[in-house]
């Protein structure tokens, strides 16, 4: 059984007074089901636990098609659902899952606000994909509390595979004293990170590698969600927009393989622009498969302030599944470590699915001098440069910036590679293994 983050923030949920419905929110088959289910039985007891399921039962959705007041939901519920539940108040937990199948259900979080006898926790994979299904209704503003979901992060899966939180916490106080890693914990994470890239964080994924080690399931199971993502781009996307799609979908591999990784719609197909595709990119952001990173017009904070929106890399949100785009053999190559020019392209996504899964929003710089960073980030209250190296690699930039913190205003970098950790110039190296740990805002 996997132990997910997501269970904290539903007990912190619980504990809050006059708490609102909580909806969450993120990427099919990350695992919102199971930890809802889960958490609501621990916690109400399963006698106290109604469960509605509008993708698997879609004649549910009846049930809010007409009077939306607590107590008309209540009996309808009643009369659609077999069991033997009796709504108690301030017993009763009612799980709405898949929510965006039925617009008419999130209205009615308002009502059971309001009514506030009975919790209600929603979980809802394609909710950011407003304005593209007919379906879309006006959100209950002030009625509800969203928190997101990501697949397992690289802690989660060292969690699976045995690693201790006392191990963790070791490697906290490493990165705080600037201190080597003991070489046998050291392989060890470096070992498990190898695995971490190919397995990637969808959890039934994960869950197969860990009691089975058969690396071929594992690849199996990470294309058949691929196509399951595919299947949804023809479900809830307009006729005019599922070929686009695709198309856009299927070039994050030819994007990521560029020297310069900028997302270029000319790469999708000759001569495209972006009017023709920008809201097909949209809509795989919308669905929570990718992650835009963002150039700087210069490294200083606020980083949103200075974004540049027309300029961009894609990542995968899990870098499982870019692994899993990639021909046959990639994931052996790259648990050999004997992957070659594409290797800056997986470790990049590999940073992103750190920075990612902790919530935050991705920021590169590059200026057309050749200057470029791979990711800019908060970290400890200053602008910091983050490179992402297969191996040593080169730093030219990163020094470059340091040298001139009039023109730029940074002072720290932090260089994430196949080493231990050292300080070298002012540059901060450490093992690729603990960029996870970089979430000190």
């Amino acid at each position: 059984m996997l132990e997910r983050k997501i269970e904290k923030k539903l007990a912190e949920w619980r504990c809050s007074p006059g708490h609102n419905p909580l909806i969450v929110k993120g990427c099919r088959q990350c695992g919102k089901t199971y930890s809802v289910r889960k958490f609501a039985e621990e916690s109400y007891g399963k006698q106290n636990v109604v469960y509605i399921n509008f993708y698997e039962n879609p004649s549910y959705s009846s049930i809010f098609a007409g009077s939306l007041m607590v107590d008309d939901l209540i009996m309808y519920i009643s009369a659609q659902i077999k069991g033997t539940t009796t709504f108690k108040a301030g017993e009763t937990c009612i799980i709405l899952d898949e929510l965006q199948e039925c617009p008419n259900a999130r209205m009615a979080l308002k009502f059971f606000k309001l009514d506030g006898r009975y919790d209600v926790i929603c979980t809802g994979s394609l909710l950011g994909l407003n304005g593209y299904n007919e379906k879309t209704k006006s959100v209950p503003l002030g009625y509800e509390t969203i928190v997101e979901m990501y697949p397992l992060d690289f802690e989660e899966f060292l969690w699976a595979n045995g690693i201790s939180e006392s191990i963790i916490e070791e490697l906290k106080k490493h990165l705080t004293d600037i201190s080597v890693v003991p070489e046998a914990i050291h392989l060890r994470l470096r070992e498990l990170l190898l695995q971490y890239i190919t397995v990637g964080g969808m959890p039934a994924v994960a869950e197969s590698f860990v009691r089975t080690r058969q690396m071929n399931t594992v690849l199996k199971m990470q294309r058949d969600i691929l196509s399951g993502y595919k299947e949804d781009m023809i479900k809830y996307a307009s006729d005019q927009d599922k070929s686009r799609i695709r198309e856009c979908f299927d070039s994050i591999p030819k994007q990521l393989a560029k020297e310069y990784k900028k997302f270029q719609y000319s790469v999708i197909k000759k001569g495209s622009l972006a009017k023709n595709y920008a809201g097909s990119l949209q809509w795989i952001e919308d669905a929570g498969i990718i992650r835009r990173c963002y150039n700087l017009s210069i490294t200083e904070l606020p980083l949103e302030g200075n974004a540049i929106k027309e300029e961009f890399k894609v990542y995968m949100a899990d870098i499982g599944l870019l692994t899993a785009m990639l021909e046959d053999g990639t994931q052996n190559d790259i648990l050999q470590g004997s992957l070659l020019g594409y290797k800056g392209a997986i470790y990049e996504n590999l940073v992103a699915d750190f920075l990612g899964k902790m919530g935050r929003k991705l920021y590169y710089f590059r200026k057309e001098s050749g200057l470029e960073i791979d990711f800019v980030l908060r970290y400890r209250g200053e602008c910091t440069l983050l490179e992402a190296k297969a191996s040593t690699g080169n730093t030219k930039s990163t020094r470059t910036l340091l040298q001139h913190p009039e023109k730029y205003h940074v002072r720290q970098a932090i260089k994430l590679g196949d080493y231990n950790i050292g300080n070298s110039g002012g540059v901060l190296t450490i093992p690729l293994y603990m960029g996870f740990l970089l979430t000190d805002l």
